[in-house]
């Protein structure tokens, strides 16, 4: 069962989209959108990038990989400039790996803003997470943070939407959820024990399962068991005029 807070649509139902998707946002921690991609797109994701080893990015000296950049590890270990010379090849070996994986998720973000998603020019398209067993996040959970990371100034300054969506392609054998906060971004990046200590809900995904939730909300990986890799895909997703969407990884 959920926890109260995290929306969880029956995978049957018709998704809300648009307005009815953000009032949707607006009244949950997260939606968690049921067995999205199929068991065979996953395993073959999870498959072909186990197979691209080679062109995976170390963060933190090996304590998490991802195939295609995420600008957030580069920004905070003083990279940013290498992810964006980067940007080119690194969608080039997330497309030669998973074709087709990165036109399917920012279409899956149009289709619940019901407007025009594209990649953001520039950046890097959505890829994917590999958090290995036995490694930090494992054994503590991630670091707890808001998402605000890639929005620009004015972005924040108007409190314009924001989503981070994580598609669950290799599930860990046990734990991993999202942990979220009723806590959200207002210009102070830091955490205290008193946001901590606010009303906060697990979503937990499995196989194939999409969660989706505001930028601006305070979250964190759980910590989770087992000899099995916790593989995701992530993208970022922000609202530059109105029905226009741009997406990253």
């Amino acid at each position: 069962m959920e926890d109260a807070g995290i929306l969880v649509l029956p995978a049957t139902a018709d998704v809300p989209r648009g307005p009815l998707f953000f009032e949707a946002i607006d009244a949950s921690l997260a939606i968690v959108l049921p067995s999205r991609f199929d068991p065979d797109t996953c395993a073959r994701w999870a498959e072909a990038t186990e197979a691209a080893r080679e062109a995976w990015t170390s963060d933190w000296d090996g304590e998490q990989f991802s195939l295609g950049r995420a600008f957030y590890t580069h920004l905070e270990q003083g990279r940013a400039r290498e992810y964006f010379a980067q940007a080119a090849a690194s969608d080039a070996a997330v497309e030669r790996a998973l074709p087709g994986m990165q036109a399917r998720v920012i279409d899956l973000v149009g289709d619940l803003v019901a407007g025009a998603a594209r990649k953001r020019r520039g950046w890097c398209g959505p890829g994917v997470h590999v958090f290995p067993p036995g490694e930090p996040v494992a054994r503590d959970g991630g670091v707890v943070h808001f998402d605000h990371e890639g929005l620009t100034d004015r972005h924040l300054a108007l409190g314009k939407r924001a989503l981070s969506m994580v598609i669950m392609i290799a599930p860990p054998r046990e734990g991993g959820g999202l942990r979220l906060w009723d806590v959200t971004y207002e210009g102070d990046a830091s955490v205290d024990e008193d946001d901590l200590d606010d009303p906060a809900a697990t979503a937990r995904y499995g196989l194939g399962d999409a969660v989706v939730f505001s930028a601006y909300r305070l979250h964190q990986i759980e910590p989770f068991s087992g000899e099995i890799a916790r593989v995701s895909i992530t993208a970022h997703a922000a609202e530059l005029d109105p029905g226009v969407w741009d997406v990253w990884f």
